[in-house]
C-alpha cells in the first residue's frame, strides 16, 4: 500500500490551501482517513479525520477553517484550508487505516511521506 500526497508549499497567511492524498495497492477497505501535521519542534498532531461513512473530527485550532473530505472510489482524502495562519506551518502527513483483504483480522495503518506547508505572514 502506498500513499501519495500532493499540495503544500509556500502559502500566504490568510490564503487557501489544498492537500490531497491517494492510496494505492491491494486494499480491501479503507476505514479511517486522516491528516496529521508536525510543526517544527513539536510532536505530530491530528489535524482532521474522516470515517468511512463521512463522519469528521477536527483539531480545535482548525475548526471552521479546514475541511476534510474523501472519495471512496478514487481512494483519496483531501484537506482544504482557508484563512491560514503562521501556526499552521508544518509537515502534513496523510494517514489511512485499511483492511487489506476480506479475511483480515485487523486493520493496518499507513503513513504518507509528508508534505511541507509553510505559511508566510
Amino acid at each position: 500500500v502506498q500513499l501519495q500526497a500532493s499540495g503544500g508549499g509556500l502559502v500566504q497567511a490568510g490564503g487557501p490551501l489544498r492537500l490531497s492524498c491517494a492510496a494505492s495497492g491491494p486494499i480491501h477497505f479503507i476505514a479511517n482517513m486522516a491528516w496529521y501535521r508536525q510543526a517544527p519542534g513539536k510532536e505530530r498532531e491530528l489535524v482532521a479525520s474522516i470515517g468511512s461513512r463521512g463522519s469528521t473530527d477536527y483539531a480545535e485550532s482548525v475548526k471552521g477553517r479546514f475541511t476534510i473530505s474523501r472519495d471512496n472510489v478514487q481512494r483519496t482524502v483531501d484537506l482544504r484550508a482557508t484563512n491560514l495562519r503562521s501556526d499552521d506551518t508544518g509537515v502534513y502527513y496523510c494517514n489511512v487505516e485499511v483492511w487489506l483483504t476480506r479475511h483480515s483480522v485487523r486493520s493496518v495503518e499507513y503513513w504518507g511521506q509528508g508534505t511541507l506547508v509553510t505559511v508566510s505572514s
